[in-house]
């Protein structure tokens, strides 16, 4: 099996073959499918994430969405996330990482978010996902109860991801060409 960095390097190269504007394209087919999606249409409280420029792009999902549900984006604090309410682009500030991030209160309510979509470097077609290597999303989905869905692009995708009883492993994964079913 391939070793974790050596992952991280292969898709990051292949991440510079792609303009920006090609990776916006592909993000609004992966966003559009994500719409139709069940779970996410009945949510009430979605858990987000405002991307930076090689990731899947939200901030227009995460625009339009806001207007009818409550969209929570994730803060670096030290070594762990907390969460705040998406309040719109204007109440947006550059945090730790150069990720912009929401200001306010903290949202403790974790019981109550409904879905939780989530980055990866890349995921595999058992829902096992490989971060930055920080390990901030598994220590928070601990938390959490919640299901959860991986956006990549179709090029992230892995047959296998190295990974133990720390990672935490997503309900679904969606890229491009729509819902990667886990085998």
């Amino acid at each position: 099996m391939e070793e974790k960095d050596n992952i991280r390097k292969r898709i990051s190269e292949k991440k510079k073959e792609f303009s920006e504007d090609e990776l916006k394209t592909l993000s609004s087919e992966i966003m559009e499918r994500l719409e139709d999606n069940v779970v996410l249409k009945c949510a009430k409280t979605v858990l987000m994430y405002y991307s930076l420029p090689d990731e899947v792009f939200t901030h227009d999902f995460i625009e339009k969405w806001s207007k009818e549900k409550t969209i929570l984006l994730p803060v670096v604090k030290g070594d762990d996330l907390e969460l705040k309410v998406y309040t719109g682009r204007e109440c947006m500030q550059k945090g730790c990482f150069n990720i912009d991030e929401p200001q306010g209160e903290i949202y403790n309510n974790l019981t109550s978010i409904d879905v939780a979509v989530i980055p990866g470097v890349s995921f595999d077609r058992h829902g096992n996902r490989l971060g930055r290597g920080k390990g901030f999303y598994d220590r928070f989905l601990k938390k959490l109860n919640t299901f959860k869905i991986g956006v990549c692009f179709d090029f992230q995708l892995n047959d296998e991801i190295p990974h133990g009883e720390h990672d935490i492993a997503m309900d679904e994964v969606w890229t491009e060409n729509g819902y990667v079913s886990k085998k």
